[in-house]
C-alpha cells in the first residue's frame, strides 16, 4: 500500500496515475495475493482471460459486459465477478468508463 495513507486510494489520484502511465491500467495496491488496479480501456477491450479470480467495481461509465458469451449491461457502482480463465470483455462502453479491478487468490482460482 505504499504511497496511500491509511490504505485509502482516492479515485482522482488513481486516474492521475493512469493518465501519466499511458497504458489501459495501472497497479495501485499489492498485499499478499491481492492486486488492485484501475482499468480504463479506450475504444476496444483487448484483455484475455486471467489465471486468477477477479472482481471489477465500475467507477464510472456504462456499457455491456460479456462473460462466457452472456451479455449484461453495467453502470457506475456495479460489481462484476469473473472466475479464473473465463472469457470476458467490456463492450459498447462509454468514453468515461473506468473500473477498479482486484485480482486475488491462487493461480487457477478458488474454485466453485
Amino acid at each position: 500500500m505504499a504511497g496511500w495513507p491509511a490504505g485509502v486510494v482516492p479515485l482522482a489520484a488513481a486516474r492521475q496515475r493512469l493518465a501519466s502511465a499511458a497504458p489501459e491500467f495501472v497497479e495501485l495496491l499489492r498485499h499478499g495475493s491481492l492486486v488492485v488496479e484501475l482499468y480504463a480501456p479506450r475504444g476496444t477491450d483487448r484483455q484475455q482471460p486471467h489465471s486468477r479470480d477477479e472482481l471489477y467495481v465500475v467507477a464510472s461509465g456504462h456499457g455491456e459486459f460479456v462473460l462466457e458469451g452472456e451479455r449484461r449491461p453495467f453502470g457506475p457502482g456495479d460489481l462484476i465477478f469473473v472466475p479464473a480463465h473465463a472469457q470476458h470483455r467490456f463492450e459498447r462502453f462509454s468514453d468515461d468508463f473506468s473500473a477498479w479491478v482486484a485480482f486475488y487468490g491462487p493461480e487457477g482460482g478458488e474454485g466453485p
